[in-house]
């Protein structure tokens, strides 16, 4: 069976291919030729490494393998933001979001094929799970926005697109150290910021990681009840756990909190979120809800959010408003998959399948 190198870190990468380059008698150093065209400057397939002897390649392409994406569609806003549906081996299809501003170039990735939370507001969790991705498949949608003809390199990560990424947590930190290593992407860990609804070891395991990387919560509402209402995952998770979490991250937070138009964003409940984010620090993105998301939910008014901004501004909590991207396209996670394929039948919230902690 073929070595996947894409599914390995970059130190690991190295030494498979050490270990291959001498009992072929090849000099050593040529394993740090092939492992600047894993990440750093990807080529399709070893044919590409033209620094390398006809033989050698296909060597290489008979002992390891760099497995591919296929674009399905793409779609383009006229904000520049653009949205890839990529199509797995088994069929299986993802999303990822490519945001620019400015300089920066932010790609949001996908953990999971689909999602078992069943957040009320979210197409993602309507469509139900398929399955948890392996490290290549999330480290791949960076790839293959770079091999484009006209490439696209990410500055910045964020873990927002499909599923719970701390319920992936093996392939996750796995794909981590492949966007941070220096022989990987070479992404600052300042500029990677996982995304979660409160999955409490996975938080505990990303704040065991030297590395800088960022944490953002989806809280969505200041209780228990509404949140409840909202993200059935916090029976298992409470809000004054998921707060807790937060206070003993090592790191600062974030707090999202996508607002819904008469649900969660009176002033009573931005005096009650502000309380929570100032127990630990958080600094607040409030986040307009996508009209493309699932339910039967309205995103709120102009008036509304800027009354909420200035609430949690007056009890002197940090705060941004997001500005909404992608909508004139299905930029809302999981609407392109949902719009191609067909709904998979809903998963309990129990039946995330394996957190994986250190």
């Amino acid at each position: 069976m073929k070595v996947n190198l894409l599914n390995i870190t970059p130190d690991e990468a190295n030494d498979a291919l050490v270990e291959f380059l001498t009992d072929r008698g090849e000099p050593a150093y040529r394993a740090r030729q092939v492992v600047h065209h894993l990440w750093q400057k990807p080529v399709r397939d070893f044919h590409e490494i033209t620094t390398l002897s006809q033989a050698l390649r296909d060597d290489l392409s008979d002992r390891f393998e760099l497995p591919r994406l296929e674009i399905e569609t793409e779609q383009r806003s006229s904000d520049g933001t653009r949205k890839f549906l990529f199509r797995l081996a088994d069929g299986q299809a993802i999303e990822t979001v490519a945001i620019p501003e400015g300089k920066r170039l932010t790609l949001c990735l996908s953990s999971q094929a689909g999602c078992a939370l069943q957040c009320a507001f979210c197409a993602t969790g309507a469509m139900g799970f398929a399955r948890n991705l392996e490290a290549f498949e999330i480290a791949a949608q960076v790839r293959e926005l770079a091999l484009l003809d006209l490439p696209m390199k990410a500055t910045n990560i964020v873990f927002m697109g499909m599923g719970e990424p701390l319920m992936n947590w093996g392939a996750v930190e796995k794909a981590l150290t492949i966007l941070n290593h220096p022989d990987g992407f070479g992404i600052g860990a300042r500029h990677i910021t996982v995304s979660t609804v409160g999955v409490l070891p996975g938080i505990v395991a990303l704040g065991e990681r030297p590395e800088q990387f960022r944490l953002a919560i989806s809280i969505h509402a200041p209780s228990d009840d509404l949140r409840r209402s909202l993200m059935p995952i916090n029976v298992k998770y409470p809000l004054a756990d998921v707060i807790g979490a937060a206070e003993a991250f090592a790191r600062r937070v974030t707090f999202e909190y996508v607002l819904l138009g008469g649900v969660n964003d009176a002033v009573e409940h931005a005096i009650a979120l502000a309380r929570l984010a100032r127990d630990c620090g958080a600094f607040v993105n409030l986040i307009p809800l996508h009209p493309g998301g699932a339910g039967p939910f309205q995103p709120s008014g102009p008036t509304e959010t800027r009354q909420f901004s200035a609430e949690l501004r007056r009890a002197g909590v940090e705060v941004a408003v997001r500005k909404s991207r992608g909508l004139d396209i299905a930029a809302a996670c999981g609407q392109l998959r949902v719009e191609r394929l067909r709904r998979r039948p809903p998963v309990g919230p129990e039946q995330h399948g394996d957190v994986q902690v250190a």
